[in-house]
């Protein structure tokens, strides 16, 4: 064991962000009752720093600022100072995320954020250079010893615009969802569409999967063949790009720039797992082999890399690792030089240069080259006059020997918690994936994580835990805990006809009403009733690169309530969609898995019940088509479930489609089936 000079309280924690700090000479402490009471006790600001464990400029603060002696001197004299991973405790990033933005107009991690002993913040900012900080830190222990009551003063107005910034009213105008709507929505989205390389105009960009789910059903269900392309090139070039992983499969979480090649390099579980369910579905939809290609090779990756042994799968990979000369850098894995890759390839240097631009294109700095594709392997093939399918045996070859090559570098750290909400998003990634391919593989370990989080993260008296490291499973779960676990389990119950699944989901959603909703407004807290208060109570209700839960929530409350007639969550999830109705209209982008949502409200939305002893083959055939408008029951046996009573027949399979409660007569061929199915809104 190394001999260490300095240990702090982190050292009890749990979470890799949290222990990487364990040995700084600031005296950190985790966020707990204990610690908010030592700084009333010992009337001292609370200093609270956020991140998480793949954060490049995260690990820059902390060199710069947290491992210095003198810093450490300034925070451990005049401030409480705590640590918190945002991952484990996302209801406290959030209330002071909105507190720095509303002070800077910003936000990002680290988030550093300066509070009154009670938690109410007065000041805050990202992350700062070691002058800046020690600057910021001497002026803000000087207001507070010389000036207490500006301090306060500053904190009143900020808490009270923490308090007020997502507050949702009720919307008591009539309910009524259009197609009109929904082509609003996607007019004043299309002004910030890069219609040439895809995704936002500018950069960063960010693989939002939900944006593409949504703007792909919008696109076939409008004939907009325009934003059909858009989506096509969105998801191609991002397949194409530096920030998928192009010898070991995966996605990084952005890039940092117009052409994503050059990504951040932290590979997030909440990414692949969404983005797995956005090729899957492009995939249905167009049959583009690229597409299939992406949801295998990532599926790879994350069993290699991101799973455990009891099918729980892990937080991330961070984009910094140690390069050769043991120094840590950002990207130093995933990227290559030019000298090692003519080594390692030989006479197939060239070709292979062509083919992931080894050139001006693919150049990023210092020697580095981030691989990227530009051109399709038919244009590839046809300039060096061999056959597309030599040229794809020679790319798996390609991969396998630089997956071997690049095994023997510093790994990049890895966070291995497993968060409920994540391994939902992950597992959900799975089910479309097994449905849109009929790989029994993908089914079997989206079984396996399901049973995790059934056996290991639900609990005896019905709710969810967040976190699960070292065998314990810690934190009361928060809302996306509820509604991914919800979304996932309804898709396995669409998977299997196991109404385990389809059951379970429902009890946790009667869970939601009881500790989460606001009977005033009609929407869901993103924390529980039982857990100890924060500053306020927030709502999450913009769709980021998660969704938000409230939407994701209102989905869920619109299919039960069709699986279960259950006219209480339908109004539920119709007046959740009213309450954001202008802001989705205004903010398409921000808000696009509530525009799935109006689609469903928009046209016809089927419920398609399979009863009988083939109800599986039924099933695989019908799932080989895209259709959006559409949610499956289906049993091989009598099924009390009240979408299902009745429609049992011992001597044939028949397939019921229904609208609304009114059903045309049962078939017994999936053509046909498939016939009484109109897409088109």
């Amino acid at each position: 064991m190394p001999e260490y000079k300095f240990t702090n309280s982190l050292i009890k924690e749990t979470s890799p962000y949290l222990l990487q700090h364990a040995h700084n000479p600031v005296n950190w402490h985790a966020w707990n009752e204990e610690t908010l009471e030592l700084a009333k006790k010992e009337n001292k600001l609370l200093l609270i720093s956020i991140g998480y464990s793949s954060c490049h400029w995260c690990h820059v603060m902390e060199q710069e600022s947290f491992e210095n002696d003198s810093v450490a001197a300034i925070m451990n004299k005049y401030f409480i100072s705590v640590k918190v991973d945002r991952e484990e405790r996302p209801d406290i990033d959030q209330v002071y995320m909105n507190a720095v933005q509303l002070i800077t107009g910003r936000g990002g991690w680290p988030l550093n954020c300066v509070a009154l002993p009670d938690g109410r913040p007065i000041w805050g900012g990202t992350y700062f250079p070691k002058e800046n900080w020690i600057n910021a830190l001497n002026q803000l222990s000087k207001l507070y010893s010389e000036t207490p009551e500006k301090a306060i003063e500053y904190a009143e107005k900020l808490t009270e615009g923490v308090k007020n910034s997502d507050l949702i009213p009720k919307n008591n105008n009539q309910i009524d969802f259009t197609v009109n709507d929904l082509n609003l929505a996607v007019k004043t989205w299309k002004q910030r569409m890069d219609f040439d390389l895809g995704g936002r105009k500018g950069a960063p960009k960010f693989p939002m999967p939900n944006n593409y789910q949504f703007l792909l059903r919008y696109a076939i269900q409008t004939d907009d063949l325009e934003i059909l392309e858009y989506v096509n090139t969105s998801l191609t070039n991002m397949s194409f790009g530096g920030m998928y992983d192009q010898i070991g499969g995966g996605f990084a979480r952005y890039s940092t720039d117009q052409k994503w090649h050059v990504p951040h390099f932290e590979k997030m579980l909440y990414d692949n797992g969404q983005l797995v369910s956005l090729y899957a579905e492009a995939y249905q939809a167009t049959k583009n082999n690229l597409y299939k290609k992406t949801v295998y090779q990532t599926l790879e990756f994350i069993e290699r890399e991101l799973t455990n042994n009891e099918g729980a799968f892990y937080s991330s990979l961070d984009a910094d690792s140690n390069n050769p000369k043991g120094k840590l850098e950002e990207g130093a894995y995933y990227v290559w030089t030019k000298e090692e890759l003519k080594t390692i390839l030989a006479n197939d240097f060239e070709l292979f240069s062509d083919y992931f631009n080894v050139n001006h294109y693919g150049f990023w700095e210092h020697d580095n080259y981030v691989l990227i594709r530009k051109d399709t392997a038919s244009k590839i093939a046809k300039k060096h006059a061999i056959s597309i399918s030599e040229l794809e045996e020679k790319v798996v070859f390609w991969k396998k020997t630089l997956l071997k090559e690049r095994a023997k570098k510093n790994k990049p750290r890895l966070d291995d918690k497993s968060l409920t909400s994540w391994n939902a998003l992950m597992l959900k990634g799975y089910i479309d994936a097994y449905k849109v391919f009929n790989e029994q593989h993908f089914l079997d370990v989206a079984i396996k994580n399901a049973t995790f989080i059934y056996t290991k993260q639900l609990q005896e008296n019905g709710n969810l835990n967040h976190n699960f490291k070292n065998g314990k499973s810690t934190i009361n779960g928060y809302l996306e805990d509820y509604a991914t676990v919800i979304d996932a389990y309804i898709s396995l119950y669409e998977a299997t006809f196991n109404e385990l699944w389809l059951n379970t989901a429902k009890q946790l959603t009667d869970y939601t009403f009881d500790h989460f909703y606001d009977l005033e407004s009609n929407m869901f807290f993103f924390t529980s009733n039982k857990d100890p208060n924060l500053i306020t109570r927030k709502m999450e209700v913009e769709d980021n690169v998660i969704p938000a839960s409230n939407s994701i929530m209102a989905k869920n409350l619109f299919k039960l309530s069709h699986y279960y007639s259950n006219s209480y969550y339908l109004k539920i999830s119709k007046q959740m969609l009213n309450n954001v109705k202008d802001r989705t209209l205004q903010y398409g982008s921000g808000h696009s898995n509530w525009l799935q949502l109006m689609a469903d409200y928009s046209g016809d939305y089927y419920e398609v019940a399979i009863s009988g002893k083939d109800a599986k083959n039924k099933l695989i055939e019908i799932n080989k088509n895209y259709i959006p408008n559409k949610l499956i029951a289906g049993s091989a046996k009598k099924s009390n479930i009240p979408l299902m009573e009745g429609r049992y027949n011992e001597d044939e399979t028949l397939i019921y489609i229904c609208v609304d409660g009114a059903c045309q007569l049962p078939v017994n061929e999936t053509e046909k089936a498939l016939n009484q199915l109109k897409i088109k809104l």
